[in-house]
Formats: C-alpha cells, sequence, structure tokens
C-alpha cells in the first residue's frame, strides 16, 4: 500500500502537526508556521509503528506527555512518549483483541477519557470497545476488558460532554448505541437506550 494519510492532528502547543499514514506505517510530522499559515517537514520526518500497523487516529493525553494511535490493520494500539518539539518516541504497542478472536477486524477510532485514567478504541469486526487502564506514571497501557457494541462494524464513538457516557456509532446495522462509564475502574455498562437510524444506501 502506498501513502494513505487518513487524519491530521496538532500538538498540544499548537506548534506541530501530526499526519497518521494508514499506507506508510508512519505518523509525519510538520512543523506549522503561523505567520505563513504553512507547513514544513520536522526534524525528526516522521514516527514509525510496527510494519503492516496502519496508523488510522491519533489521540493525545490530557498531560500532553503521551500520545496513542490506533492502528486498524494490525488490529494494535501504540503508545508514544511525547518529547517536544515534535518528536515522537514509540514505547509500547499491544493488540485490541481478546486472545480467543480468530477472524478478521479492523480498528477505527481512538478517545481517551478526560480524567486520563483510560483509553478507548473500537473494534470492527469484533464489534466491541477495548478499555485501557493508562499508567498516570508512563503512559503504558493495561488491558482492563472489552464491551460489545450491541452492533454490526463500530466505526466511530464519541464521549458525553460530560464524560459520563461512551456513545457507539454502529455502521452496518445503522444504529447507535449507549454505554454508562464507570469512573472508577473505566468499564461500560450498557444503559438499553439506542438509537435506530434509516438504513444507508449505496449506488
Amino acid at each position: 500500500m502506498g501513502p494513505h494519510s487518513h487524519n491530521v492532528y496538532t500538538s498540544p502547543d499548537g506548534k506541530y502537526v501530526f499526519v497518521a499514514d494508514l499506507g506508510l506505517d508512519k505518523i509525519v510530522i510538520y512543523r506549522f508556521d503561523e505567520n505563513y499559515a504553512s507547513l514544513m517537514p520536522n526534524q525528526p520526518l516522521f514516527a514509525e509503528v510496527p510494519k503492516g500497523s496502519g496508523p488510522r487516529n491519533f489521540s493525545f493525553h490530557p498531560n500532553k506527555k503521551f500520545a496513542y494511535v490506533i492502528n486498524e490493520l494490525s488490529s494494535t494500539v501504540s503508545m508514544f512518549h511525547y518529547m517536544g518539539k515534535g518528536q515522537l518516541k514509540i514505547k509500547q504497542t499491544l493488540s485490541t483483541l481478546p486472545d480467543n478472536w480468530k477472524k478478521a477486524n479492523q480498528c477505527a477510532d481512538i478517545h481517551i477519557h478526560p480524567s486520563g485514567k483510560f483509553l478507548y478504541a473500537s473494534n470492527r469486526g469484533n464489534n466491541s470497545i477495548v478499555v485501557y487502564d493508562i499508567n498516570p506514571n508512563n503512559g503504558v497501557l493495561t488491558l482492563i476488558g472489552h464491551e460489545s457494541t450491541r452492533g454490526n462494524w463500530p466505526r466511530n464513538f464519541a464521549l458525553s460532554p460530560d464524560s459520563k457516557f461512551l456513545l457507539v456509532a454502529n455502521e452496518r446495522s445503522n444504529d447507535i448505541q449507549s454505554f454508562k462509564i464507570n469512573s472508577k475502574n473505566g468499564e461500560l455498562n450498557y444503559t438499553g437506550y439506542a438509537l435506530k437510524l434509516e438504513p444507508k444506501f449505496r449506488s
């Protein structure tokens, strides 16, 4: 696969831009010149994830010291230390899937709880949200568990403005399912509430 830029993100200070390139297995890094509203290649030019990972979405921890990437093709999450000046140093990559899952899967979205304690990521195929604990000292992830999305192909999800709920958009079952977030351990509890959408038609 060739270059395939999927998403673009800015550093917490707004001085750097990170492009998750799914085809290159790299986070391409630019300096942002606000005087000319232009991008310049950074040094280093990129941060790499393991070959074949397919980085899709990128998120900074609230403390601005850690960053996380969801890898679509390998069904993994990679964790980085942010060294400042656009520099990312990879520290960990781990699976998003249960140990007994042997079927196809593609990861999609990733979000960090505003408390900084928990990370969530979506599995399309396994149809689950994986939940991790975040070590506050070094950013390392530890698996908490998996929660079924009660639908098919969870493409994107979001946390509610008060950070008490997680809403999952299941693309192929045309529904949005809601889960209450346990503030103590990060676990998701299905609320029983769902929004059914009109089927999507494609030409």
